[in-house]
């Protein structure tokens, strides 16, 4: 989306008896979230110029310390990875987990699963009390559009699975490590729209040249970790369904097909906003919409209780969530040119 660039220069205001003062361009401190009252960061450069940034929160921890969680004991299962992966989500780079009574075997194997599950995570210190997982990404290395057109990537793949699965009625020996892999990009891409909220320079060299449109940026987010669960779903719907009910059933492989090719003409109508390809990816996703709906009400009822009919309402609402993205790639799309004539065809 496209925004006014304030002008660059300044007038200094006297402020006081012996101060002088300079404004702040009212974009950017909407952009940082900047109130009356908060404080700002100054760095002096060499030559003289001046860095400026939001001070750190009371939550924010120092630069190169870690994110500490500390604790009598960890008893409940899965308690420990969510808040490793919490962490990670947020931007921290350090994550250190104290306790008083030494970690059990199932709890490091939860750590050690922790940072697997998680992209650039490695555990580098392990004591019966202590363990330190640390992150070796390089924010700035990972654009956002990069990252969304990597979702793309797995979200075919895993659409390609419930094909191969729909095509042959077996079992899928991929689906768990395609779920594991969108889980990974999903968490580091919900790291970078949390770095770069706090970080305006890096928000530019990651896809985001005016802060405000992180906001647009959490949307796609949001907008693909639910795709990713309703896409996931449904192949696990297929995955565990009767074979043979799935192999003769005619109606899910179209909807699978459409549902590929809508998701990759979206993604794109949004890394790369044209007016004519949003147009197209918003048409394209309501009319596979409704097939899906037509399609669920229409299968018997024989299959109403299996992996059919279920894995089709997931279709039904990956198709509700793809025509969300198209409009906002619509909207990009409008926001980037003064206007445009809409030629009919022949």
């Amino acid at each position: 989306m496209a925004y006014a660039t304030p002008t660059r220069e300044r007038r200094v205001l006297k402020a006081g008896h012996s101060s002088i003062a300079v404004t702040l361009p009212k974009p950017w401190a909407e952009a940082m979230n900047l109130r009356p009252g908060d404080l700002v960061v100054f760095d002096q450069n060499d030559d003289g110029t001046l860095y400026l940034r939001p001070a750190p929160g009371p939550l924010i921890a120092a630069p190169g310390l870690p994110y500490l969680v500390e604790a009598h004991s960890f008893d409940t299962p899965g308690l420990l990875e969510r808040l490793v992966v919490g962490a990670y989500r947020v931007g921290h780079d350090s994550i250190e987990i104290r306790t008083q009574v030494a970690l059990g075997p199932e709890r490091i194997e939860e750590l050690q699963q922790a940072a697997r599950r998680l992209l650039g995570v490695s555990v580098v210190a392990q004591e019966p009390n202590r363990v330190l997982l640390q992150n070796f990404i390089d924010p700035s290395k990972y654009g956002l559009p990069q990252l969304v057109q990597r979702m793309k990537m797995i979200l075919v793949a895993l659409i390609e699975e419930s094909e191969t699965l729909v095509r042959k009625g077996t079992r899928s020996r991929r689906l768990t490590s395609i779920n594991e892999e969108t889980n990974r990009v999903l968490a580091l891409l919900v790291r970078q729209l949390f770095l770069a909220s706090r970080d305006w320079s890096l928000a530019r060299r990651i896809g985001s040249p005016d802060p405000r449109q992180l906001l647009e940026w959490r949307v796609v987010v949001h907008s693909l970790e639910e795709l990713g669960g309703l896409v996931g779903e449904a192949a696990r719907d297929l995955h565990e369904g009767a074979p043979a009910e799935i192999v003769k059933d005619p109606s899910i492989p179209p909807l699978l097909a459409r549902l590929k090719e809508c998701l990759a003409n979206v993604v794109e109508a949004l890394v790369h906003p044209s007016l004519p390809a949003a147009m197209e990816a918003c048409a394209e996703s309501g009319l596979l919409a409704e097939a899906a709906r037509t399609a669920a009400r229409q299968l018997k009822s024989r299959a109403r209780k299996g992996g059919v009919h279920t894995a089709m309402i997931a279709v039904q609402r990956s198709a509700s969530c793809l025509s969300l993205l198209a409009q906002l790639a619509l909207d990009r799309a409008v926001s980037g040119t003064p206007g445009t004539v809409l030629r009919p065809t022949n």
